[in-house]
C-alpha cells in the first residue's frame, strides 16, 4: 500500500469513527496521535470517547500490518486481520456513519439546489 493510500485509509477511518462516535456517546477528548507506515509519520488529531479511541487505535494498527500491496475491503479480504468481535462492531460502525455521511451530501446537494 502507497503512503498516499495509507492516508485516505486513516483519514476514512477517521471521519468514520467521528461521525459515529459524536452521534452515539458524549465525552469525546481531543487527541492528536502520530502514526508511522513506511518511516513516514502522519499526524491526526481525534476528537473521541474512550472506548471509541481504542476500536480506532485496533484499526490502526490493523491498518499498519495489512500485508497486501493492494489493499482490499476488508470485507472482501481473503485473509482477514481482524477478530470477530471487532469486526463485528466495526461494522455496525462503519454501516451507521456511512448512512450518515451520506444522507448529510444529498442534504447539502438539495440545499445548494434551492438556495
Amino acid at each position: 500500500m502507497t503512503n498516499e493510500k495509507f492516508e485516505i485509509e486513516i483519514n476514512t477511518l477517521k471521519n468514520f469513527f467521528e461521525t459515529y462516535c459524536h452521534n452515539k456517546h458524549g465525552d469525546q477528548e481531543t487527541k492528536n496521535i502520530t502514526l508511522e507506515y513506511k518511516s513516514n509519520p502522519f499526524n491526526i488529531e481525534l476528537s473521541l470517547c474512550k472506548e471509541c479511541t481504542e476500536s480506532i487505535n485496533y484499526s490502526f494498527s490493523r491498518l499498519q500490518q495489512c500485508p497486501h500491496e493492494i489493499k482490499p475491503r476488508c470485507r472482501k479480504c481473503p485473509n482477514p486481520c481482524y477478530e470477530k468481535p471487532q469486526w463485528k462492531n466495526m461494522a455496525k460502525m462503519m454501516i451507521y456513519s456511512a448512512m450518515k455521511l451520506s444522507l448529510s451530501k444529498v442534504k447539502n446537494r438539495l440545499s445548494n439546489i434551492f438556495s
